[in-house]
């Protein structure tokens, strides 16, 4: 058998949590498998010769000689094992109390946004790029992003939002991306690491080959933490597959069972 993908889930009856590939099982059995694009090869992706993708073959470029970080994308790792972040000591505390609640309040859990870098370190995401603006469609609550590669700076006064305003410059083969403009109201990951108003991401995307992408996030949130800090995120292309709608407050009742410790 070939490489068995990363688990992806939906909510079932009861709001259960089912892998799509047990969804998948049953939509076969009763209809053409063709008619859920799951299985389409890419023809933008190189093959080898027994027609399997080329996950190792050089970086894809556009006619200007950028690199080409277009394609479905899901992280390899939680971006954030094995990081101490440095915090104030309130922010400490509060992390503190929603690990020992059980993430009770976690925004996700209410089917609210999940923010910036959070979404684009747990969700399988799309990435549609053009020479002037690159699209993100997150599989995950079926939300989007836009990056704006067209000169302009981060708006001085936003109307703050849960995925905040980005912008980016290339730095030779390296898209570094500047988002802020929060409301402050996400978290950092599921285990509770808070964030402000404040916030400041700045993301460089590096694709390395074919199959593989690094970015190197810095969180700077001085209300939150005594200095900026880095993580990385790697990611994997998903070559022959394409994105599924997910609906999180459909048939939601989740929210009043989540009650902490």
């Amino acid at each position: 058998m070939g490489r068995v993908g990363p688990v992806r889930w939906v909510r079932g009856p009861n709001n259960v949590r089912i892998p799509k590939t047990a969804i998948l099982l049953a939509l076969f059995i009763v209809s053409d498998a063709h008619a859920q694009w799951l299985n389409i090869p890419n023809v933008d992706v190189p093959r080898t010769a027994d027609g399997r993708p080329n996950l190792t073959a050089p970086a894809p470029r556009l006619p200007d000689g950028k690199p080409d970080l277009s394609g479905i994308w899901l992280r390899s790792a939680n971006y954030m094992d094995g990081v101490a972040p440095p915090f104030q000591p309130w922010a400490e505390a509060l992390f503190r109390q929603r690990v020992s609640d059980g993430g009770k309040d976690d925004p996700i859990g209410r089917c609210l946004p999940w923010g910036i870098p959070r979404i684009a370190a747990f969700s399988v995401q799309k990435i549609v790029q053009q020479s002037r603006l690159l699209i993100v469609l997150y599989e995950s609550l079926t939300t989007f992003r836009q990056i704006f590669l067209d000169g302009r700076k981060l708006p001085e006064d936003p109307n703050p939002t849960w995925m905040g305003y980005s912008v980016g410059r290339w730095d030779g083969d390296t898209l570094v991306v500047d988002t802020a403009g929060f409301n402050g109201k996400t978290w950092l990951e599921v285990r509770g690491h808070p964030l402000t108003d404040a916030l400041h991401v700045t993301e460089r995307f590096r694709r390395l080959d074919v199959g593989h992408m690094q970015v190197r996030v810095t969180i700077d949130d001085a209300k939150a933490y005594t200095r900026p800090w880095d993580t990385t995120i790697n990611l994997e292309l998903m070559p022959d597959t394409e994105l599924l709608e997910y609906v999180c407050n459909e048939n939601e009742k989740d929210a009043a069972h989540l009650v902490g410790k």
